[in-house]
């Protein structure tokens, strides 16, 4: 028969494994779950940064008047608040830069006149059979969550032009399209100005 103290002994032993067994399964439960909560940590930073880039990207949103005499710009983000705008044209035209304070938008009555001689100097047709359109820089100051920042980009003006005998050619804005970002004011009106020579028939004669 065997001596009670061994049985004890092996008892105690088994006993001591199972704690430590225990204790390695809850280590790593802790672990695992101190991991899930790191992981998801570093994405909502991610997240949170990716956001606020989004935040800080400007993208304007034109909405034309029932008669296409004036676009009003909003930025497409509600976290966003347009401050002041400048907006300038192709420079053939020879029209100053328009400066536009929180009622941001674009007039037809800055450039109409010159447009339509450009036109009519290019042998462009009195009336468009769809939409045309006219490169300008758009540099916008805004407020992104409460944080100034400046937007420099270059963008298609849509236009349509109709003609009678009374009253003439007449121009009637469409809407608004970014073409691209640019680096500074100078660069950007050098952009204007090269998409402008192809902008309407014959101009890359002229």
């Amino acid at each position: 028969m065997s001596d009670p103290r061994q049985r004890r002994i092996r008892w105690i032993t088994l006993a001591e494994l199972l704690a430590i067994v225990a204790v390695v399964i809850s280590a790593l439960t802790f672990w695992n779950g101190y991991r899930e909560r790191t992981n998801a940590e570093v994405q909502r930073g991610a997240d949170n940064r990716d956001a606020a880039r989004r935040a800080v990207i400007l993208v304007l949103k034109a909405t034309a008047d029932a008669q296409g005499h004036l676009l009003s710009l909003t930025p497409r983000s509600d976290a966003q608040a347009i401050q002041g705008q400048t907006i300038a044209f192709p420079s053939a035209l020879g029209l100053a830069s328009a400066e536009t304070t929180s009622d941001a938008r674009i007039e037809r009555g800055w450039f109409e006149g010159a447009l339509i001689r450009a036109r009519k100097d290019a042998g462009a047709a009195d009336k468009t059979p769809g939409d045309a359109h006219m490169p300008v820089l758009i540099v916008t100051r805004y407020l992104a969550d409460g944080d100034p920042h400046v937007d420099r980009a270059v963008y298609q003006l849509g236009y349509a032009t109709d003609h009678s005998f009374i009253g003439g050619t007449s121009v009637r804005l469409r809407g608004l399209s970014r073409e691209e970002a640019v680096t500074s004011e100078a660069a950007g009106q050098k952009r204007v100005d090269a998409l402008w020579k192809t902008a309407l028939p014959h101009a890359a004669e002229k």
